[in-house]
Parts: structure tokens; C-alpha cells; sequence
């Protein structure tokens, strides 16, 4: 089995509905996100995905939530956009982008801050 790991990063403001204290407010984040997909097998060349593919799908997925206030986009309008769901979120939408059998989003790692992540994986 293989493992790959590429970081990307968006900017975005959110508040957390229910809790009881600070991030209730508005506040917005630098996020970093960290992604890991598996393979079995290389190809003929000897690579499970070429970086350049994965990143390009990364950012597809990341444009939607950079810059914007996730409280007011789907699924976030319905869920809290808690770093654990975020991760939850890049991780699925990343997973019908890879669309592969022998590509497996194994992990995403959401940091909201240089000391605080959350991770989703399946």
C-alpha cells in the first residue's frame, strides 16, 4: 500500500451555532488542510496519482470554501462548520472527485489554528 500527502490552505468565517463561549461569534480562520490518499498498486511509470492531479482536484474542492462564510453555504447552512465537519466535507466531496477504485481518500486533516486539527477518515 502507498500513501500520499499534499497540503493546501483557505481563508473563511464561520461561527459555532450552540456553543457557549467565544466561537459563537464570528471569527474567521487560516485554515491548513492536510489530505492522504492510498493506493494498492503503482502504474507503468511507477506513481499512484500524479501530484499535479491531486492538488488540482484539492483545489476544486477548497475554492469553495475559501473566502466565504461557511454558515451560509451547503451543508454548513444546515450543519456547524466545526473543523470535524470541514474535514468530514473536504474528505467526501474530494472522494466523488477522485472517483477511482484504486484511489482511496484515506485521510483530511483540517488545522484551524498552528496547535488545534481535527481529522476524518473512513
Amino acid at each position: 500500500m502507498y500513501e500520499l500527502t499534499i497540503i493546501s490552505d483557505f481563508s473563511a468565517a464561520h461561527r459555532l451555532m450552540g456553543y457557549e463561549g467565544e466561537c459563537e461569534n464570528l471569527h474567521g480562520h487560516n485554515w491548513k488542510v492536510e489530505v492522504s490518499v492510498r493506493v494498492k498498486e503503482l502504474d507503468n511509470i511507477g506513481l499512484a496519482i500524479d501530484f499535479k492531479t491531486l492538488k488540482f482536484e484539492l483545489e476544486k474542492v477548497v475554492e469553495k470554501l475559501d473566502h466565504k462564510y461557511l454558515n451560509e453555504i451547503p451543508p454548513f447552512d444546515r450543519e456547524n462548520p466545526s473543523s470535524e465537519n470541514i474535514a468530514r466535507f473536504i474528505f467526501n466531496e474530494l472522494a466523488k472527485s477522485l472517483n477511482s477504485s484504486s484511489i482511496m481518500v484515506s485521510k483530511v486533516k483540517v488545522w484551524e489554528s498552528e496547535r488545534a486539527a481535527a481529522a476524518y477518515y473512513e
